[in-house]
C-alpha cells in the first residue's frame, strides 16, 4: 500500500494535501479527448477552456489532445456552444467507471481552506491527505469515504462481507501486514486519528 498498484482504479476526485497550506484539498482528474481532425487543432490551442497538448509515443502513437480541467473554470462546459463539429461538451465528462481517459496524472487541485485552485500533477500516494506511516509503510485512502471503508475492513474479523461494496477493488489490495493482529490496533489508531481531523 506504500505505492499505487499495477492497475488500481481511482475515483475521479481524491483528497490531497494542499501544496500551500497543508490543509485538506481536493484533486479532480482532467479529462482528455483525442482531436481527430488537424483543422480542429487551432480551436483547442486558442481556447481558454482547454489545454492543447501533442502527445508523443505510447501505444496510440502521436496524437493531438484537448484537456479539460474540471473545477478550474467558473464557466461550465455546458455553456460552450462554439465547439467544432463532431464535439460535445459531454465528451469531457467523467466516466461512470473509476477509469481515466488517459494515463496522465493531471488535474485540478482545489483547497477550500486557503482558496488555492491550480493545475496539478498528482503524485500518488505522496499527495494523499489520508495517509499514515505504520512500521515504515504507508497506509493510505483516496478520501474520507474510502478511509471509513478501510477502517471497517481492518477492524473486521470476517472481511468477506466487506469485499462486495463500492470500495472492494481498493480493499482487496490492502497488504496483509496491516491486517495482522499485532499491527491492526496501531493501524486503527492511526486511521481514527485521520478521521478526527476532518
Amino acid at each position: 500500500m506504500t505505492g499505487p498498484y499495477e492497475w488500481n482504479p481511482m475515483p475521479h476526485q481524491t483528497s490531497v494535501t494542499c501544496i500551500e497550506c497543508d490543509g485538506l484539498a481536493s484533486f479532480e482528474f482532467a479529462e482528455v479527448l483525442r482531436i481527430e481532425k488537424k483543422e480542429d487543432v487551432p480551436y483547442f490551442q486558442d481556447s481558454p477552456l482547454f489545454d492543447y497538448q501533442f502527445v508523443q509515443g505510447g501505444i496510440h502513437g502521436n496524437w493531438h489532445a484537448a484537456f479539460y480541467f474540471h473545477g478550474l473554470h467558473r464557466r461550465s462546459l455546458e455553456a460552450v456552444s462554439d465547439l467544432p463539429a463532431g464535439y460535445s461538451p459531454h465528451d469531457w465528462d467523467h466516466s461512470q467507471y473509476l477509469y481515466r481517459s488517459h494515463g496522465l496524472d493531471l488535474g485540478t487541485l482545489s483547497c477550500r481552506k486557503c482558496g488555492l485552485v491550480l493545475k496539478h500533477k498528482l503524485s500518488w500516494p505522496t499527495d494523499a491527505y489520508y495517509q499514515a506511516d505504520i512500521r515504515g509503510e504507508t497506509l493510505w485512502a483516496f478520501n474520507r469515504e474510502s478511509l471509513i471503508a478501510l477502517r471497517n475492513y481492518v477492524a473486521a474479523t470476517d472481511r468477506k462481507k466487506l469485499r462486495n461494496g463500492p470500495w472492494s477493488g481498493f480493499l482487496l489490495k490492502v497488504p496483509t501486514n496491516f491486517l495482522r493482529r499485532n499491527v491492526r490496533s496501531k493501524a486503527l489508531k492511526q486511521i481514527d486519528r485521520l478521521l478526527a481531523t476532518t
